[in-house]
């Protein structure tokens, strides 16, 4: 099914009524696009901004299979935040993330901070799928050398019977001593903990750097 294109009108009218000054626009991953759907992304971008021009957006997206060109034209867009999830470690993609590339999401991540214009990048974990305290202080310096600022750390749930089950359940203690720990690798704003999620607070954390 094609994307409709009055979508990204109709929502920039919804951010309007509603008042927001903060936005994160997403969706589900559209490999079967020959874009990947970043011409979605960007005209919703675009008509946020001209229908609100107060409103900071930030954008959560797929790995667009690795394709520059199609990270670009969301770039293009000037998004506030570029939000791209690295979920889990290395070793775990091929159980966790199959179609996706733990090196394709590093450096889709190290163009977007690249790009200038003031654009954030920013990138998220779910853990208790089976990672280490070491595969996790990986993850942050892999991160932080890719220039990445923002991050949420949560603890993953099993949606149902047919997905992966919940390895461990990390206490609250681990979170805050994760924060503090990202924080101190030069991460500019860091939200961890058990119900923490990509959006979680995420103007806030923009407002905070």
């Amino acid at each position: 099914m094609t994307p409709d294109p009055e979508e990204p009108a109709r929502v920039a009218g919804a951010v309007r009524k509603m008042g927001l000054d903060y936005v994160v626009v997403t969706s589900v991953t559209r490999d079967d696009l020959p874009d990947g759907g970043s011409g979605h992304f960007a005209e919703t971008i675009r008509y946020i901004r001209k229908s609100v021009p107060n409103a900071r957006v930030e954008v959560l997206i797929p790995d667009f299979k690795g394709s520059s060109t199609a990270l670009r034209k969301v770039l293009d867009a000037r998004p506030v935040v570029l939000n791209h999830n690295l979920e889990t470690a290395a070793s775990l993609y091929h159980r966790v993330r199959p179609q996706a590339s733990y090196e394709r999401s590093l450096a889709l991540l190290e163009e977007a901070a690249s790009y200038g214009g003031g654009i954030v990048t920013k990138s998220g974990l779910m853990l208790g799928v089976g990672e280490s305290d070491d595969d996790i202080l990986k993850i942050l310096k892999d991160l932080r050398s890719v220039n990445c600022n923002l991050l949420t750390i949560g603890q993953y749930l099993q949606p149902s019977d047919r997905q992966l089950p919940v390895h461990r359940f990390v206490t609250p203690e681990t979170f805050e001593r994760l924060r503090i720990e990202a924080l101190a690798l030069g991460f500019t704003g860091v939200a961890s903990g058990p119900f923490v999620r990509s959006s979680y607070n995420a103007g806030d954390m923009h407002r905070s750097i």
